[in-house]
């Protein structure tokens, strides 16, 4: 049987990684019969793809390099988008980059460009589209995201369900788990708590904001079942899910479980609240406004 075609778009990231990784390791059940290729587009390091899997370089904001894509991979059956400008802070410093980065207009727009439209588009989105004044959200809640990231996920959600016939849209609650074989340059979230409490250091974590984590092994098993399923079955899949883990905790308790794990002093542990920090942030910020 012929070889279904899989493109990975970003796949140096922590969860592209993750899924090359899976796919090299013959996991996925039908997804070991796939041709695989991903993309990057800063430098790439060292990363243990699938054998004879192709690399591109491609820039969201511009299309560049999809061209490249057609002419040597060809259309793909399946993509997943794992790409984004993910970071809340850099969101809010450049908006235009965020929208540009996280909407997958270019992406999208190469797709159309086949005749055949029939590739699924597998799109990782956030929690952060809901408000978060209330806990377990379902998929046919209102998106009322608070933060420029969100609202660029709340956008690209809106144009891939207008522009493309099959999609699965995955909104991810915080995504853990073991670091990549090409460390990536985003501070991920138990890392970053492990290292600063086996140093002795005394850090702030917000008492009153609560995330269901979600473990990447996990999520990859996820994402490998939607497109064996699509694949199987051959129906259009138009489909939105929140993927979150079992347990909804707040940064307090998430660094408290890795204390307790590690074997480090809980007095590190100092609670504060969100709403707190982001009063001292609104001062700074209309401070640089009234003094530049």
């Amino acid at each position: 049987m012929e070889k279904k075609k899989l493109l990975i778009v970003g796949g140096t990231g922590y969860l592209g990684q993750h899924i090359l990784q899976h796919l090299s390791a013959g996991g996925g059940g039908t997804t070991s019969s796939y041709d695989v290729a991903f993309t990057h587009h800063s430098p790439l390091l060292a990363v243990i793809p699938p054998s004879s899997s192709l690399v591109f370089q491609v820039d969201l904001r511009t299309g560049h390099g999809f061209q490249a894509i057609s002419e040597a991979f060809g259309q793909p059956h399946v993509v997943i988008n794992c790409a984004a400008l993910s970071v809340p802070r850099a969101c809010e410093m450049d908006p235009t980059a965020a929208m540009s980065i996280n909407v997958p207009s270019t992406l999208v727009k190469w797709l159309s460009s086949f005749k055949n439209r029939n590739t699924l588009l597998v799109h990782l989105s956030t929690d952060q589209v809901y408000e978060g004044i209330k806990s377990f959200y379902k998929e046919e809640d209102e998106t009322i995201p608070v933060n420029t990231y969100g609202k660029s996920k709340v956008a690209a959600e809106q144009f891939i369900s207008t522009h493309c016939s099959n999609f699965a849209i995955l909104r991810s609650s915080i995504i853990y788990g073991p670091q990549t074989i090409s460390p990536v340059p985003k501070s991920l979230p138990i890392q970053w708590i492990d290292s600063g409490l086996s140093k002795g250091e005394i850090l702030d974590f917000f008492q009153d904001e609560f995330r269901c984590p979600v473990f990447v092994k996990d999520l990859v098993t996820v994402i490998s079942t939607l497109i064996n399923k699509w694949t199987s079955d051959g129906n259009q899949m138009q489909l939105v899910l929140n993927i979150g883990g079992p347990d909804r905790v707040s940064r307090v308790e998430m660094a408290e479980a890795v204390a307790d794990f590690r074997g480090y002093n809980r007095s590190l542990i100092r609670s504060v609240s969100a709403s707190s920090v982001c009063t001292i942030y609104l001062f700074i910020y209309l401070f640089l406004i009234l003094f530049d």
